[in-house]
């Protein structure tokens, strides 16, 4: 195999998992990351250039320079809070920055393009779990900016020869059950990275951002899902263009939800670990409830999950966390 592909993003904690899954599957990847979060040592596989996607002349130069096949779009920024607080930055990066790299694929002839998209799109949804027909009605400007790139991605496919895969990622956790790559924690806003450096004493407590949602335990419910069977679902996806597949928008999650409590109260047991936990407000943008219902990716990609439980996505992370010590 000698499909040449670029990887946006690919230094980062879901694009170096992506990474390392299409290096073991034979593809030769070029990553281009600005590493403003993402860190060299997890590109694993293929050449990584530093470069950042405002720099338009730049990304004409790596397109100039290698032939892609294919492009896989992960760079982003995507904390929620962040984004309400700073709007015109994740319409910077996120929704500006994925029309120049369109506008290259259009001048240099890429017609493949798989895009990280975020269940953020779809709001406070009214029924759960979501599937892709669901009305995507964002409620913070990181959804907005993703929702808006799926948009010019689905009208740039109609007016030319690109076909596309759209991942709507939930929850991703875990890390490789090799110990490789994992999640650069230091900065990390997600639950279960929270919590288990809490459980780590990395952190002196666990706060929960909100008690008073309108679920089972007044606490937020969502969908994880394992970074590996993500990462998977990515080359299943490119090999589905690559057999001529069309145009598709896929959820990427487990269909199980589970509520803050339920998984702080996971991880303590997994870590044997009775960390603090303090309850302060909710953060703004976040949804009560958003779980997704992953029928379709299991039929058109074929896509077969093996790590769908809280129990690994938890334990995966803890010994990444572990081993670093």
């Amino acid at each position: 195999m000698n499909q040449k592909v670029l990887v946006t993003g690919g230094a980062g904690y879901i694009g170096s998992h992506v990474v390392r899954q299409l290096g073991e599957a034979g593809y030769n990847t070029v990553v281009y990351d600005n590493c403003s979060t993402g860190l060299p040592q997890s590109v694993l596989h293929g050449e990584l250039i530093i470069g950042d996607l405002g720099d338009i002349d730049r990304l004409y130069q790596v397109f100039g320079k290698h032939q892609f096949s294919a492009v896989l779009h992960f760079a982003a920024s995507l904390v929620v809070p962040e984004s309400v607080a700073y709007p015109l930055d994740y319409y910077a990066n996120n929704t500006r920055n994925t029309l120049n790299l369109l506008r290259c694929c259009s001048v240099m002839g890429v017609n493949q393009l798989i895009f990280s998209s975020t269940a953020a799109v779809y709001g406070e949804p009214q029924e759960n779990p979501v599937t892709e027909s669901t009305p995507t009605l964002p409620i913070n400007p990181y959804g907005r900016s993703k929702l808006i790139s799926e948009f010019m991605i689905q009208d740039y496919g109609l007016a030319s020869c690109l076909r596309y895969v759209i991942l709507r990622y939930f929850n991703v956790a875990g890390a490789d059950p090799g110990g490789r790559i994992g999640q650069n924690s230091s900065n990390a806003t997600h639950l279960i990275a929270n919590a288990c450096n809490a459980a780590l004493k990395r952190q002196s407590e666990l706060k929960i951002f909100g008690t008073d949602f309108p679920t089972p335990d007044g606490t937020g419910i969502r969908d994880y899902i394992h970074v590996e069977d993500l990462a998977a679902a990515h080359v299943d996806a490119l090999r589905y263009l690559e057999r001529d597949g069309e145009s598709q928008v896929l959820n990427c999650g487990y269909g199980e939800g589970y509520s803050v409590r339920q998984v702080v109260e996971r991880v303590k047991a997994i870590s044997g670990v009775d960390f603090p936990v303090i309850e302060v407000a909710r953060r703004p943008g976040d949804p009560a409830c958003v779980t997704a219902d992953a029928e379709k990716i299991k039929q058109v990609l074929n896509w077969q999950p093996k790590y769908n439980n809280l129990d690994n996505i938890i334990y995966s992370f803890l010994s990444w966390e572990k081993g670093k010590i």
